[in-house]
């Protein structure tokens, strides 16, 4: 256990890594939760807390001077199943569980609507670039180019 002084004013932060201890290799936390004790009026409460990957985090606000608190901490484990989903703060992206192993940024659908309005769907057949005609226009032929290399690039059309 450590002991930590804490100034009545002030709001600690306190974090626990549990990866290295509790959580195997691609595990990831689901939950986590505080508590104080004693838990009495105008002691130190529980202000905020949060979780990512493997860590978690209180922040301890408040107490009364000369008073010894115990700050308890825990987390939920869940085992993954195929569809599951969880969001990850330290990159603003969800991860899904898919055939085994999470899938962390990867966005997976038959099309892209917005504004009820499809705007992106399956992957169009290869378009050939420009070759032939009676009047060659290089810049033009080179912007089409650039424009089917970017297409081919984004996996919009078949390379």
């Amino acid at each position: 256990m450590t002991l930590l002084l804490k100034d009545p004013e002030a709001v600690l932060d306190y974090a626990i890594d549990w990866g290295a201890q509790y959580l195997d290799a691609g595990d990831l936390l689901a939950d986590s939760s505080w508590s104080v004790d004693p838990d009495e009026p105008g002691g130190v409460a529980v202000a905020g807390s949060s979780f990512g990957d493997s860590i978690s985090t209180v922040q301890a606000a408040g107490g009364l001077p000369g008073r010894l608190y115990r700050i308890a901490g825990g987390w939920r484990y869940v085992d993954p199943i195929d569809g599951m989903s969880a969001y990850v703060k330290a990159t603003s992206t969800w991860a899904n569980y898919r055939a085994g192993s999470w899938e962390v940024g990867t966005l997976r659908g038959a099309g892209l609507v917005i504004g009820g309005t499809q705007v992106v769907g399956s992957r169009l057949a290869a378009i050939a670039g420009p070759s032939g005609g009676s009047i060659v226009d290089p810049e033009s032929r080179a912007a089409i180019d650039q424009i089917l290399a970017a297409l081919r690039q984004h996996g919009l059309i078949e390379s």
